[in-house]
Formats: C-alpha cells, sequence, structure tokens
C-alpha cells in the first residue's frame, strides 16, 4: 500500500463500494469489466474508487482506492488510478449533496439515448427522473480531463443522472447505496420506454406524471430496492 493504509476507520467506503458493485451485477449494466463507483472520503481526503479492469461481480477490497481531487493515489493495492477519475471528482466537487458517482454502460439507456427521445415518466421505474435527465453530448471517448469532468458535473446539474450521449450513464446520490439504484431504476426506466415503443408508442395521458409517482423519489424508497439486492449478493435473508 501506499499512503493511507486500509484500517477500521477507512474500512465502511471500501466496503460500500464493494456492495454496490457486487448490486451492480445483479443487473446487466454493460460492459462486465468497464464502469466505477466511487464515494466520497468521510475525512476529506478524496475519493474512493473501484480501479482495475474487474467484474462488478468479481470487486474486491483489494480492488478499490483512495485518490484525492487531483487524480493522485493516496492508498489502497491497485497502481492505476482509473483514466475517467476525473467524471468521479468533478462531478463530487460540483455537488456537495452528492456523497457517491456511478458511471456504467447499460445498453438500455445508451440505446435510450442514441434516439434523441426525452425519458418519458410512466413508471415507477422512471419516478425518480420526473424532473428529466439532461445529455452530455460532447464526441469523446473518455471523460479523462478536469476541464471535461467539470463540462459533465455543469450538464448533470442538481439532477439525479445524466446520459452520457454515445457512452453510459452517471448518476448521484447520497450514498453509495442510492447512487447505485437509482442507476439500475434508471435502465429498467429506459428498457421499458424501449419495449413501449415496440409495442406501438405510450398512451399521451400517461406522459404527465403529475404526483403519480413521488413516493419514488426518497432515499428510503431506493433502500428498499438495495436491501433486496444486497441480501441476494449476500446469499443471506438479513441484509448485515
Amino acid at each position: 500500500h501506499q499512503g493511507v493504509q486500509l484500517t477500521a476507520s477507512n474500512r465502511p467506503p471500501v466496503s460500500e463500494i464493494v456492495d454496490g458493485c457486487h448490486v451492480l451485477a445483479t443487473d446487466d449494466v454493460g460492459d462486465p469489466v468497464w464502469g466505477h463507483i466511487s464515494k466520497r472520503d468521510p475525512d476529506g481526503r478524496g475519493v474512493w474508487i473501484k480501479a482495475g479492469p474487474r467484474g462488478f461481480d468479481e470487486v474486491s477490497d483489494a480492488d478499490v482506492i483512495l485518490i484525492d481531487f487531483d487524480g493522485r493515489r493516496l492508498g489502497g493495492p491497485v497502481d492505476a488510478v482509473p483514466y475517467e477519475y476525473p467524471l468521479h471528482t468533478e462531478v463530487l466537487r460540483a455537488r456537495s449533496d452528492a456523497d457517491s458517482v456511478v458511471h456504467v454502460h447499460p445498453p438500455h439507456a445508451i440505446a435510450l439515448a442514441a434516439t434523441g427521445q426525452p425519458l418519458h415518466v410512466f413508471s415507477n421505474g422512471a419516478g425518480p427522473f420526473a424532473t428529466g435527465v439532461p445529455r452530455f453530448e460532447r464526441e469523446v471517448g473518455l471523460v479523462d480531463s478536469t476541464e471535461l469532468g467539470a463540462e459533465l458535473a455543469e450538464c448533470l446539474g442538481r439532477a439525479r443522472a445524466v446520459f452520457l450521449v454515445g457512452h453510459g450513464i452517471v448518476t448521484v446520490g447520497s450514498s453509495v447505496a442510492t447512487a447505485v439504484v437509482t442507476a439500475l431504476l434508471l435502465e429498467r426506466a429506459c428498457r421499458l420506454q424501449l419495449l413501449a415503443a415496440a409495442g406501438g408508442g405510450i398512451v399521451p395521458a400517461l406522459e404527465q406524471p403529475g404526483r403519480r409517482y413521488a413516493h419514488t423519489e426518497s432515499d428510503s424508497y431506493m433502500l428498499r430496492s438495495w436491501e433486496h439486492l444486497l441480501r441476494r449478493v449476500r446469499g443471506s435473508g438479513d441484509c448485515q
């Protein structure tokens, strides 16, 4: 290890990221090894982040590192810092309300974003996105610079998620749990919209959600799904 050692005081962020990766592996989030979860360091040193090309189902403590906001590795067993670390650091720098960022490449979200259509809110899964999902349309392969990360953060604004058109999605949350479930719900909502389009389209009345899905906007709603998925990946009847 370099710099910060993994101790009882900083083990929880690592554990949260490992759990988040395993929960993401319960759904199709696209590329099996590419993508990241990050969490703001509770002691203000920087960001904990998944590093290295490991499948989400394979991630362990050994795949999580601590970096500062300039991308310097402060601790953890992996030497390489992810190329897209600025995606995480700049979003967290801009969003003091966010504790975690998820970046993945889920197929239905990528497909829907490529159509140019907005996300329509006609399901519980889409409910958290009633205020809209902005589109980051810069023609870039990776968000691998401070400048691009800052542009992405500006595009995200106060939203829960953003489409990286032709690339994937980014979601934020007050915890790893809520950021992960937000990503899973966005992919589910996109999948349902594509299914509805294939079946003839969405009934216009359902495109005006009003307060129908207000109950989906709370963290407690997200956490119910998280606890279920965590029980599944742990193979236990009780969430530890």
